[in-house]
């Protein structure tokens, strides 16, 4: 049974229009197979039988989709009491490994200045084998102002109090909305790494950072020049360019043992 809003105190939301129904019930047992009671929000097309479904088996609260993801993410967390110590958002196609949010959790409570808990990502195919770890570590925070965005999403813990505090989500982004939400939550707090492997994040051709890279890197460079001093930005042309070709690179080369791995 889950637990209560009273005695659970992480909120996770998952975002879904039910077209991949396997998928969504795969992420939904990997949050209720969590030691750290959660509560879950399913924000979906409330029509799709699917969904309703997974809702009762997974005892999910099911909320209508307002249009966007980052508009489904936000109204997840702002429908919900505010009761919850820490908050996230999974992908219908995203997974927590065995003890994350333990891990997350213990972070959080460890460091009370941190606004973020994170760790590292396993990249995965559709069969569920691995392609990839992103691993970067402590020092990817030091570089998110005008580096690649290291901290994967999947995973990652935000302490509520700072989430109200930024405002949740910026909508006006389709792509790097939890980049500028991690650039904004940096200045909140420190951005702390628990050292291991948290989450699994699904590689396939329908991904939304897979389908539309330009449009991801052209938001994620808005985010961080959003985030920069005014003399900062006149210098984004030194990097800009090098971490926009090492982003390709990276996609790529996943894209590659994708391929290798479904021959």
């Amino acid at each position: 049974m889950p637990a209560t809003p009273l005695e659970a105190e992480v909120l996770l939301v998952v975002a879904t229009l039910g077209q991949r129904p396997e998928f969504l019930r795969q992420t939904l047992a990997s949050i209720r197979a969590q030691e750290v009671p959660s509560d879950i929000v399913i924000v979906a097309p409330l029509a799709n039988e699917s969904i309703q479904q997974a809702a009762r088996e997974f005892e999910a609260r099911l909320l209508p989709d307002p249009g966007s993801l980052p508009g489904a993410i936000n109204l997840g967390v702002d429908q919900s009491p505010s009761t919850y110590a820490y908050v996230n958002w999974l992908n219908d196609d995203d997974l927590l490994e065995p003890g994350s949010l333990e891990l997350t959790t213990s972070a959080l409570k460890a460091n009370p200045l941190a606004s973020v808990a994170f760790g590292a990502c396993r990249y995965i195919d559709t069969a569920g084998r691995e392609l990839w770890i992103s691993k970067a570590g402590p020092w990817a925070p030091r570089i998110l102002n005008w580096g690649p965005d290291l901290i994967p999403q999947p995973g990652m813990l935000v302490r509520a109090e700072a989430w109200r505090q930024v405002g949740g989500l910026d909508e006006s982004f389709s792509f790097a909305f939890d980049l500028d939400l991690l650039l904004k939550l940096r200045k909140v707090g420190p951005l702390v790494d628990v050292g291991q492997v948290v989450s699994s994040f699904r590689w396939h051709a329908d991904s939304l950072t897979v389908g539309d890279r330009r449009t991801n890197i052209a938001e994620s460079e808005r985010a961080k020049r959003q985030s920069l001093s005014p003399t900062a930005r006149k210098f984004t042309w030194l990097w800009e360019p090098p971490v926009r070709a090492a982003t390709h690179l990276a996609a790529r080369e996943v894209q590659r043992r994708a391929r290798k791995s479904a021959s």
